[in-house]
């Protein structure tokens, strides 16, 4: 279960960060060059996201799935995520920006749960901008440990338990060309708008969000119902 904490006002965007490694392969430049060009989008993503109206910004950074990968490049990412909250977490405090991880910490290198956890104790006041990394992330895990904690049997109850009352998602978003939900939020994105972009990554911006967002805002989202008739 996810701490709880006031949320900003505004939209609920998920993003699935696809493209890393094919991005710095088609530039003959190692995997890990390309996670940390995506660092760097992170970065210009998060600050542009309040000025277009989101409110919580949630990102697919390590899925449990990722452990697979050759244990080079884990521990390079891990080291980045290291170096990410040490040159990033005052920054983020000072705009304004809450950061919170989601996922699991037990299987994490020594000493990384303690450093994500100053991190979310040192941005707790941000109001400007919700943003939730997922690392060692699975969605159906989530749900069945929701389950094996007893949660009451309601839609808002369970809801809650998963996001930490965060809203559910608005707009999903995936880079890189891909088009599956790679067990990322699926019971908060039980009505989202899905956007699939073939922009790798690390060459996604800002003007790539405001993009996706204008296409988000021309979509009518019915919940199940009807759209009401025009008076």
């Amino acid at each position: 279960m996810q701490s709880s904490s006031k949320t900003p006002t505004g939209l609920h965007v998920a993003a699935i960060m696809d493209g890393n490694g094919r991005w710095a392969t088609a530039r003959g430049l190692p995997r890990t060059a390309g996670h940390r060009a995506g660092v760097e989008a992170i970065r210009r993503v998060a600050e542009a996201a309040p000025d277009l109206g989101v409110g919580a910004l949630t990102l697919f950074a390590f899925s449990a799935d990722n452990w697979r990968r050759p244990p080079a490049e884990v521990a390079g990412l891990m080291s980045l995520l290291r170096r990410y909250l040490r040159h990033e977490t005052g920054r983020l405090a000072r705009t304004g920006t809450r950061l919170t991880v989601i996922g699991r910490r037990d299987r994490l290198p020594r000493g990384l749960p303690d450093a994500l956890a100053r991190a979310e104790a040192e941005t707790a006041g941000g109001e400007r901008l919700h943003l939730r990394i997922a690392v060692d992330y699975s969605a159906r895990d989530a749900i069945l440990a929701a389950a094996a904690a007893g949660i009451p049997a309601s839609r808002e109850a369970f809801g809650r338990s998963l996001s930490g009352g965060v809203p559910d998602v608005d707009l999903l978003i995936r880079s890189g060309g891909e088009k599956r939900l790679s067990d990322f939020l699926l019971w908060e994105c039980a009505y989202a708008e899905l956007h699939f972009s073939d922009r790798m990554w690390p060459d996604f911006g800002p003007e790539d969000l405001a993009a996706a967002l204008r296409d988000f805002s021309g979509r009518e989202r019915r919940f199940g119902g009807l759209v009401p008739a025009a008076a």
